[in-house]
């Protein structure tokens, strides 16, 4: 009899699966501003996503809290594949560090289902500010005069803040952090002068650069980015060893069943290899990058392992 109400119970759920997504609407929810990094390669893949899973797909804004309010959300939706997150490097792996009392397990309570991009940032500074053209400059004119010089950030605990301050620690600084809402916020008031410099992510600072708003010193990945390859790497500008870049990737809710979590990925596959959507994610500064779901879960795991390491090095805190 048992086994019997098991198999009637389990039934719904392989139809489920097996007709998903039925026509209805996937709802991803971002915990970022739209016009952010992570906006413009969502809609980048937006469209070729719809074609391969024969949906519509809704973005839902909840931002706040490092993207925290957006990752609850979705920990707490029905695992039933019609509400994703689009997480970062931070929101699932940063934020584990930071924050001490989440609610919910960035690991336990998440099927991870594909990363997207790699994304590098880059050391972007109003020369009306402090008008140095090199790394090693910047970072002389800045020890030179603790104190004085301030940073922005796209809000605390995100991989801007980190990034910013495993530097300083590194190249012995000290800069007062100003975090910001998001990404538009944070550039623009570096562009305004009312912060010195800000490492954002090349996507959005491109634009910026070219019309001359903002000068860029240094990108922190261990290779120089295709989109602005006369921009030096830190390691190789001035601050040898140093390295950060993130992340963006989907997931879903606890328990999604993993035939859901396949079909998706696979539309994030299809997507990824379309030849206008993979230039112009290199022309904006990210690298595609396609894993498995299981892989994906294993560079979650090891992404929380090394930001916790991180900001125990640098003594990161939530201002």
């Amino acid at each position: 009899m048992a086994r019997a109400l098991f198999w009637l119970f389990l039934f719904p759920l392989a139809a489920l699966a097996q007709s998903w997504p039925a026509g209805h609407p996937v709802t991803i929810l971002m915990g970022f501003p739209a016009g952010s990094g992570v906006d413009v390669v969502a809609r980048l893949l937006q469209e070729p996503m719809e074609k391969s899973l024969g949906t519509r797909i809704i973005t839902d804004y909840r931002t706040g809290a490092g993207g925290n309010l957006a990752s609850e959300a979705v920990a707490r939706a029905k695992a039933d594949g019609y509400t994703l997150l689009l997480g970062t490097a931070a929101t699932h792996g940063v934020n584990a560090a930071l924050y001490k009392n989440l609610p919910f397990d960035v690991e336990a309570d998440f099927t991870p289902i594909a990363p997207l991009v790699n994304v590098s940032n880059v050391l972007t500074i109003n020369p009306r500010v402090i008008d140095v053209n090199s790394m090693r400059e910047f970072i002389d004119t800045v020890r030179a005069n603790p104190g004085r010089y301030n940073y922005a950030s796209t809000g605390n605990g995100t991989g801007t803040h980190l990034a910013f301050a495993e530097f300083n620690a590194r190249a012995g600084l000290k800069m007062e952090h100003i975090p910001y809402k998001g990404g538009p916020e944070a550039i623009q008031s570096v562009i305004a002068g009312q912060t010195c410099c800000i490492f954002n992510q090349v996507q959005t600072v491109i634009p910026h650069w070219k019309a001359g708003k903002v000068r860029l010193l240094g990108v922190t990945t261990k290779k120089r980015v295709q989109a602005i390859a006369e921009v030096p790497t830190i390691a190789e500008a001035g601050l040898p060893g140093y390295e950060s870049y993130t992340w963006f990737g989907l997931f879903g809710p606890r328990g999604l069943e993993p035939s859901i979590a396949s079909k998706v990925n696979g539309a994030v596959k299809a997507a990824l290899e379309t030849p206008s959507v993979q230039k112009r994610l290199l022309e904006l500064g990210n690298t595609p990058r396609w894993e498995s779901p299981e892989q994906f879960r294993q560079t979650v795991k090891s992404d929380r392992q090394k930001w916790a390491s991180v900001v125990k090095e640098v003594g990161a805190t939530i201002d």
